[in-house]
C-alpha cells in the first residue's frame, strides 16, 4: 500500500476550461541559502504579460504531520514554543522530511520522537501546497492509529508537551481560534470529513464523532 498522498492535476469543475498562461521565468538568482532554505529572486512575465520581480522561498523539506487517533476517540496533539510569531502553539506532530526522501519515512519519525508513538495503521489524509505565492513548500499529512509507545527523542532545540484531548474538544479549540496551526486545522477538519463520508473504519469513525 502506497501511504504517502498523491496530488492529483486538477478539480473534476475545471476539466475544460481555458486556463491563462503560466507565469514565464526570464531568469533566476539565489539571493540567501542555508541549510533549510534557499530564496531566490527572479525576473518574470506574468500571464497578462507584464515583466515583474518575484522572489520565492525553497524549503529543502517537505512539511509532514499526523493526527494521532486513540481508541476512544482522543487525539494527541503536542505544545512547543514558535519563534517566528512568537507564539505558544498546539499541534499535531509535525516536521519536515528532506526533499528526495518518502515523505511518509518521515512522518513517522516525527511521531516517535515528538509524541513517543508508533502506529499500526496510517491513511493520507491531504497533500497541501502551504502557501503557493511566496513558497515552494509543499505538505503531507496523515491519519494514524493503532497506538503504542516508543521513546521519545525531540529535536535539541525543543521543549515539548504532549496532551491527549477528545476530538470534538480540538475542532472546538479551532473554532475559539486558539489552536492556529494550519495542518493541524486542515488535518482535523479533513478528519471530520473522512469520519462523517465513510473513510474510516466505523468504529474509529463513531469513536471520533463521539458516537461510541
Amino acid at each position: 500500500m502506497n501511504n504517502t498522498p498523491k496530488p492529483v492535476d486538477e478539480p473534476q469543475w475545471a476539466k475544460g476550461l481555458v486556463k491563462p498562461p503560466a507565469w514565464r521565468r526570464e531568469s533566476e538568482r539565489t539571493v540567501f541559502e542555508n541549510p533549510w532554505m534557499r530564496l531566490t529572486q527572479h525576473q518574470v512575465v506574468a500571464p497578462t504579460g507584464l515583466a515583474s520581480d518575484y522572489t520565492i522561498m525553497q524549503p529543502k523539506n517537505v512539511a509532514t504531520g499526523v493526527l494521532p487517533i486513540h481508541d476512544d476517540g482522543t487525539v494527541v496533539l503536542v505544545g512547543q514554543q514558535r519563534f517566528a510569531l512568537g507564539t505558544y502553539s498546539w499541534e499535531i506532530p509535525e516536521g519536515g522530511a528532506p526533499v528526495g526522501e518518502d515523505p511518509f519515512d518521515g512522518v513517522r519519525r516525527e511521531l516517535a520522537e515528538e509524541a513517543g508513538l508508533e502506529a499500526a495503521h496510517w491513511l493520507p489524509a491531504l497533500t497541501m501546497e502551504v502557501s503557493n505565492s511566496v513558497t515552494t513548500e509543499m505538505a503531507y499529512t496523515w491519519l494514524a492509529w493503532g497506538l503504542g509507545p516508543v521513546p521519545v527523542a525531540p529535536d535539541p532545540t525543543e521543549v515539548i508537551t504532549i496532551v491527549r484531548v477528545p476530538f470534538a474538544a480540538l475542532l472546538e479549540e479551532i473554532g475559539r481560534g486558539t489552536v492556529r496551526d494550519g495542518l493541524t486545522v486542515a488535518t482535523a477538519y479533513r478528519a471530520y470529513h473522512m469520519a462523517q463520508n465513510g473513510e474510516l473504519p466505523e468504529a474509529l469513525a463513531r469513536a471520533l464523532l463521539g458516537r461510541v
